[in-house]
């Protein structure tokens, strides 16, 4: 990656975090299921831009326009309704989904607004069918903190998703209506962030704090970013579309060269909207919207934000490093732990003569070795499966090496037979290794340590082979 003097060039950035939530939509009763199964019936539409607040039409919305497209949406009956057909007024705001918004305001220290008002943004490129976005400003003059420095959130909002994006051609674009309406976070921090590594630690900071409220979705396009920039000589630039936070830093850095070689040709450039690229340039989109674009929404009443009951929360960081120290493990199987809603107390609990650092590798990594070793899908074993295991283990009935190959019979649909992993003395396990050595000699001590375990499968303690082997030595 080109390094550049990032103050030299007057690199200024920030960037607007969109966080997708669990539940229920934000203004109707749909569930906030994104489906791409075949529909039970299509809309066609046409949009037309209006004037905002200002009383002219937004250069963005006008752009879309001119390309004269038209739209059809696709919707099912039992998770879609009239309201994102655009065909019925929005009820009131998911409350949910508001107090879920206002506990991200608090972790980030941000003021809440006297008054929620939801306002219209004009959007018609056809992610909406209205022709608009919902959005709401809840908090303002936050904060988040990377390495010691506070960069600032000067605003925080609810706002409704748009649709997802089917398909596109010159006459029209074809789009699901299952994704819109889904509440977004969406939090904007200012232009302080330094350079692009900065830029994506503080991405995945916001992203953490976003996920330890536990109101969020998860999986591929819940969460996305978009990056705003500037260089001196150049003009604001916003990059969207990022999926992944490791391809900030690169894209940045990509769209810097671009605007240098525009400077240096001595051409004027354009505010403008780019779409950051699997290969991590970045393609125009459209001008950059105005201030002429939001007007207020006069189907929903304002909201007094109310933070009763709005407590703490504990940061999945704090989570995770109490948990490493707790169980004696590394920070990423703590994570992962975290991620897949693990209650590790229980299984201590539950099985106190197991090593906890034993249950977490067998609950995390174990699944990942099946599917490694035996090319089966790991997966799909259930919490049943685990604890039968376990069980067997801590009641003494079986080694620690046989927890896998029970594992594996699980999967099989095998019924368990616990003479086969009967255990063997230590007299007859070092009589064996010592006559494995004497026939197969100049071998290394790994190689020893795999045939042992091969023939012994699942009925030693590979530590006690281990001892045995370098005594031998």
């Amino acid at each position: 990656m080109e390094k550049f003097d990032y103050k030299k060039l007057g690199f200024k950035c920030g960037i607007e975090i969109h966080q997708q939530l669990e539940g229920r939509k934000l203004f109707c009763n749909c569930p906030t299921v994104i489906r791409r199964d075949k529909p039970d019936f299509t809309i066609r539409r046409e949009l037309r831009a209006t004037a905002g607040e200002t009383g002219e039409i937004d250069r963005a919305a006008s752009h879309e326009q001119k390309k004269q497209k038209y739209f059809l949406y696709q919707g099912y009956e039992d998770t879609t309704c009239m309201v994102e057909a655009d065909e019925e007024p929005p009820r009131q705001i998911n409350m949910d989904a508001l107090r879920a918004v206002l506990q991200v305001a608090k972790m980030l220290n941000a003021k809440v607004v006297g008054q929620i008002q939801v306002m219209r943004k004009t959007v018609i490129d056809g992610s909406n069918t209205s022709g608009f976005q919902r959005t709401a400003l809840v908090a303002t003059d936050g904060c988040v903190e990377v390495n010691g420095k506070k960069i600032a959130v000067p605003t925080i909002c609810l706002e409704e998703e748009a649709c997802q994006i089917i398909d596109r051609n010159l006459e029209c674009d074809i789009y699901n209506l299952s994704r819109l309406g889904i509440p977004l976070i969406e939090i904007a921090t200012d232009a302080s962030i330094s350079d692009p590594v900065e830029c994506r630690e503080v991405a995945a900071e916001i992203g953490m704090i976003l996920r330890s409220t536990g109101n969020c979705k998860r999986g591929i396009g819940s969460i996305r970013q978009d990056v705003n920039l500037s260089i001196k000589g150049g003009a604001r630039v916003e990059v969207k579309g990022f999926q992944e936070l490791k391809a900030i830093p690169k894209v940045i850095d990509n769209e810097i060269n671009r605007q240098l070689a525009i400077i240096k040709q001595g051409n004027k450039m354009e505010e403008e909207v780019r779409k950051a690229e699997e290969d991590l340039t970045t393609t125009y989109l459209r001008p950059m919207p105005g201030a002429d674009r939001m007007y207020p929404e006069t189907d929903i009443r304002p909201i007094v934000p109310d933070m009763k009951g709005i407590g703490d929360v504990k940061l999945i960081k704090t989570k995770v490093i109490e948990l490493s120290e707790k169980v004696g493990i590394h920070d990423e199987l703590a994570i992962q732990i975290i991620k897949n809603n693990i209650n590790i107390d229980y299984y201590i609990n539950k099985f106190p003569n197991i090593e906890p650092k034993f249950m977490v590798n067998t609950l995390i990594n174990t699944p990942k070795e099946i599917s490694a070793r035996f090319e089966m899908d790991g997966s799909a074993l259930k919490p049943a499966d685990f604890e039968e295991a376990l069980g067997y283990l801590n009641s003494g009935k079986i080694s620690k090496e046989a927890v896998i190959e029970i594992l594996v019979e699980k999967l099989q649909g095998r019924k368990i037979d616990l003479a086969k992993y009967a255990g063997v003395s230590d007299r007859e396990l070092e009589q064996e290794i010592r006559k494995i050595v004497a026939e197969k000699k100049g071998l290394s001590t790994g190689a020893y340590m795999g045939i042992v375990m091969q023939k012994f499968r699942g009925k030693v303690d590979g530590k006690k082979v281990s001892e045995i082997l370098k005594k031998l030595a």
